[in-house]
This record gives structure tokens, sequence and C-alpha cells, in this order.
């Protein structure tokens, strides 16, 4: 009995050290499988027979059965809770902004199942589907953000009574999003602002989100205004503009989460995997409130072009005053790996704030750079410390990942055989 328990006491340990040291995105299979989507172009879903308009201020819930148009902006409140069956398909109408808002103190359970994804998607037809054809998602919630007065409201043109996020409870709940696709959201409302795939605007740490994969936004893929939440298994998949955004002092823990970028579906005003920081302005922000913080932990950032011709620049964007932590993870073809904003500088301070412990750079043109040009000697000491665990190595995505095909069925765990990628 005693061999027995030690037996299974060392394959735990042996499996938890193994996990510990991987880097990107693990799992035992691959998590992708069944409910994520790379070809939406290419899937037929059923018209809409049900359409979905106003305001819901009574709990609801939507069927599987069913197929919803989501008309205009619609928003749930009064406390209400929206709740959606594993399988359900909603299709955002592109003629008037399909566009869902949680609103604050109002709840959405949509808690699909890896075998029945909940999918919020374009109402077009196959061939005429594209980046900003509807609104899409934004939940609204009571968690801190560092705005002056601790209550801001989003740039999205909202009804004034309802657009309104900030508070003071980190726990808030605003529902679960699980086993959820968001297909061609991103509506271009002005010259200078299109919604995003999911905005989470104050939004706390109660809230369950995880197994999300958001496709061909036409802005950010995910973008946390203030708050405090903990991510996991997130997909953001060719976006136009930042895969994962946070500001006005978010606290995420994001975590087994992957980005995949590719040039034809990059903004040449500047793409990113991370962009972060702690305010738009520092005047309209109440700076004894918290600073952005991320810690990422497991994540892969990942480039499909190898020849990258420019149009793909920095995985990660980060501005001053915030703090960044990446961890056990992999970069693979960005032009740079870091881009830190000028302000930031080269002091041993502010530097202290960014983090990078066990990851790996592949093909990336460039390492951890400053905007400022003269910084660049001083930061590229500091991060070239050894204990950093950075590794800069020339792999194709085929040595690196499982299988990066993303014209079947994309696995992009590490290689098993890539002694660098599992931490020997």
């Amino acid at each position: 009995m005693k061999t027995k328990i030690l037996i299974a006491v060392f394959t735990l340990l042996s499996s938890f050290s193994l996990n510990a040291q991987q880097k990107g995105i693990i799992g035992t299979n691959n998590w992708m499988t069944n409910w994520t989507n790379f070809k939406p172009a290419n899937t037929e879903y059923n018209e809409a027979t049900n359409i979905i308009a106003g305001t819901i201020d009574k709990d609801t819930k939507l069927l599987k059965r069913n197929t919803y148009q989501l008309v205009g902006v619609v928003y749930v409140t009064n406390n209400a809770t929206l709740t959606i069956e594993p399988g359900t398909v909603i299709r955002g109408d592109d003629k008037s902004c399909g566009t869902l808002v949680i609103t604050n103190g109002a709840k959405i359970m949509a808690e699909g199942l890896e075998t029945d994804p909940i999918i919020f998607t374009s109402n077009k037809e196959v061939s005429q589907r594209k980046p900003g054809d509807w609104g899409g998602i934004i939940i609204l919630g009571k968690a801190p953000i560092n705005t002056l007065g601790g209550i801001h409201i989003l740039p999205f043109d909202l009804e004034p009574m309802l657009n309104h996020y900030g508070g003071a409870d980190s726990d808030d709940n605003s529902g679960v999003l699980k086993y959820v696709r968001i297909e061609y959201s991103g509506r271009k409302l002005s010259a200078l602002k299109e919604l995003n795939g999911l905005s989470l605007a104050g939004v706390g740490r109660k809230t369950v989100l995880n197994n999300i994969q958001i496709s061909y936004s036409n802005d950010d893929s995910f973008e946390c205004y203030g708050g405090d939440l903990n991510m996991t298994n997130l997909v953001s998949y060719r976006t136009t503009d930042d895969d994962f955004d946070f500001t006005q002092g978010a606290q995420i823990n994001i975590n087994n989460s992957i980005a995949i970028r590719h040039p034809f579906s990059s903004d040449v005003s500047g793409s990113r995997c991370f962009e972060v920081d702690s305010y738009d302005k520092i005047s309209n922000t109440d700076m004894t409130k918290k600073l952005t913080k991320i810690n990422a932990s497991n994540i892969t950032l990942i480039n499909l072009e190898e020849n990258n011709q420019g149009l793909v620049r920095e995985s990660v964007y980060v501005r001053e005053n915030t703090l960044f932590n990446l961890s056990n993870s992999i970069v693979s073809g960005f032009t740079p790996f870091v881009l830190l904003e000028g302000n930031i500088g080269n002091g041993d301070a502010n530097l202290a704030k960014l983090t990078f412990k066990n990851v790996i750079v592949n093909n990336c043109n460039g390492g951890i750079t400053s905007e400022s040009s003269a910084s660049n000697t001083a930061i590229q000491s500091y991060y070239n410390n050894v204990s950093t665990g950075i590794e800069y190595t020339k792999n194709k995505n085929t040595e690196l990942f499982t299988s990066p095909n993303i014209k079947g069925n994309p696995d992009f765990r590490i290689n098993i055989n890539n002694t660098l990628a599992i931490g020997n």
C-alpha cells in the first residue's frame, strides 16, 4: 500500500513539476479542440427565428432550439439575468449594429459546453462576412477603476443613464462566459473608435471568464477597463487591433491563453498582442488608486507569417506607471519582442515593474526595446541578466509547436521534442 501511495505522489509531483516548467499554453490534451473555429467564414448558421431588441429588464433565457438576431443595442438592466443555453447561436445584425450590453448589476450566464459552445456571430451570408459586421458584447460592473471619481462611462455612444461602471466591489459578479465564441464583431463607430469583441468595464473577480474565442474582431478582442479578474483559456485570432488591452487600473491574472496574429489582419496604426497602460491621461486619473497590474502566465503569442514583412510589430507594448509580468510563455515572430513607452526611461525602479521570466522569444527582430532609443543600451543590460530566463531562439513554428497548421486542427502546445520549450 505504501509503495502505491509513493508512486501516486511521485507521479503527481512529476506532473506538477513538468507543468510548472512548460512554456506557452499547456494541457494534457489540446483544449482548443471541439469548441473553437478557425474557419468561421465557411460555417453555415441557421437563419434567425427570433429577434432580440430593446431592453431586457427581467430574467430571460435563450434556447438552443432557436437562432436569435441581435438588433440594435440590447441592454440587460434592472439586475436581471440573461441565461443562454449551450449551443445557442446569436447573430448580430449588421444594419443596426447589434450589440449586447450587460449593465451594472445585471448578469449574463452564458455557460456553453466544450462540445456545444455558445456562438455570437455575423448575420451575413458566408461569402459576405467581415470584421466589424456587428457590435460586440459589453459588460459593465462595480469593481474598482482608477479614474477620478471611481465611476466612468465607455466611449461607445450608449444610453447615458445605463452607461456607467466602476465602484468598490472587487468581488462583483457579472455572471459567466464559458465555451463562447465571438466572431466578426467590432463595428466602426467613428474615424477614431470601434467596438471591441468583448469589453469588460469594472468587472469583478467573481465573474467567470474562460474558454472564450474571439475571431476577426475589427478592433480589440478583449479589453478591460479597470476591474479585477482571473481569465483562463482565452483565444484571440486575427483581430485587427490588440488581442488583449488593459487600462484604468485593471488587476488581471491571465493564464493559459493564446493570441494568433496575421499581417493581413493587422491595423497599420499599431496592433499588438498586449497593450497595457494605467490611464489615457494622468490628469483624469486618481493616482492614489491601483495602477494597472497584469500577471500573464503560460501565454503563447504567435505571428502566423514567419517571413514577417513589418506588418506585425511588437508583441507587447507597455506604457508608463504600469506593472506587467510575463512568465512561462512563448512569443514567436514579432518586431520587436517588447516595446516600452519612452516615458518609462531606463531606471531600475521603473524597469522593476516589468518582469519577464522563463520566456522563449523566437524569431523576433529585437528584444525588449524603448521608443526612446537612447534608453536601449541600459534596458537591454537590465533584462539580459541570466536570472530572467529569457531565451532567444530561431526555430520554425513547426519545430516549436505541436501542430501550428491553422487550416487543420491546430495545436499550439509546445512540441514535446523541443527541449527548450519544456524548460530542460
